[in-house]
């Protein structure tokens, strides 16, 4: 099924979630190593989040949204609902429009994971009053948040640094928000190995892959080897190889310790719908 805002994604993409939500195309973090701006989004990609063409303003996205919401609910009440992959669904442009979509889905009781190099919000008072709910304790049944964590700020020029991405995450879990770190691209053994060790014990779940289209050295590739030999004693936390990584490496899934999880582990406890 794909619609104009909800879809189900393939690919790398499908190993974060079943069903997506994109309104944009276009980012102002303007990442050097962004998939998007060489793939299949190339001819309409900005260094500023635009619109969808399908929709004719931003009252057509949300009406096309609740619709999309709507007619396929029951699979998204169990699996939840991922923004976004073509953009950041955080950065100030976009904040409001989304922050609309995460009301919505908590009407109808479906979870929300957010992807995100923004740490701003955070203190941004509007957007979380803006969600309808002041008690971070209800709005925490609903909304999961992760970062994007390479420990490359020299790459994400416009992104929040990767250590303000850190003391965002550390500032949510403390308010009962679950965390998840997206560990995408692994440019380096050495930089994704430390933000991890900089975010354990308030990150629930770490996700690794590979860069697209890009080749590593055999060196880099021994180094990521043995990153994952060294995770598989860090069982104090929860890890998604994502199929670029373990299909480059050649991992059998069967042979990892038991804190390797599945591509569809879910970290959000699924709410009951209220009114």
């Amino acid at each position: 099924m794909k619609g104009k805002a909800i879809y189900k994604p393939s690919g790398k993409a499908g190993e974060y979630s079943e069903w997506a939500c994109n309104l944009h195309t276009g980012c102002s973090n303007d990442c050097a190593y962004c998939y998007c701006k060489r793939g299949v989004l190339s001819h309409v990609w900005s260094n500023r989040p635009r619109l969808k063409k399908c929709f004719k303003n931003e009252d057509d996205a949300i009406g096309s949204f609740i619709r999309e919401l709507e007619a396929n609910l029951s699979d998204l009440l169990l699996k939840g609902l991922f923004f976004s992959f073509t953009t950041d669904p955080l950065i100030k442009e976009n904040r409001h429009l989304y922050a609309e979509c995460f009301i919505i889905c908590m009407r109808y009781g479906v979870p929300v994971s957010i992807l995100t190099k923004d740490a701003d919000f955070v203190t941004d008072r509007d957007f979380f009053m803006n969600l309808g709910i002041s008690d971070d304790e209800k709005i925490s049944n609903w909304l999961t948040f992760g970062f994007t964590l390479t420990g490359h700020d020299e790459l994400e020029p416009y992104a929040s640094t990767n250590e303000q991405r850190i003391e965002a995450m550390k500032k949510l879990h403390r308010r009962g928000y679950r965390t998840f770190a997206s560990i995408e691209p692994v440019l380096d053994a050495r930089s994704s190995m430390d933000m991890i060790n900089r975010t354990r014990g308030f990150c629930d779940l770490y996700k690794i892959g590979l860069k697209s289209g890009s080749g590593y050295s055999d060196a880099e590739l021994a180094a990521i080897e043995m990153m994952v030999e060294d995770l598989k004693h860090y069982k104090d936390i929860t890890i998604y190889l994502k199929d670029s990584l373990v299909n480059k490496l050649g991992i059998d899934r069967c042979t990892l310790p038991p804190h390797f999880v599945s591509r569809h582990y879910q970290i959000l406890t699924k709410p009951k719908r209220h009114d």
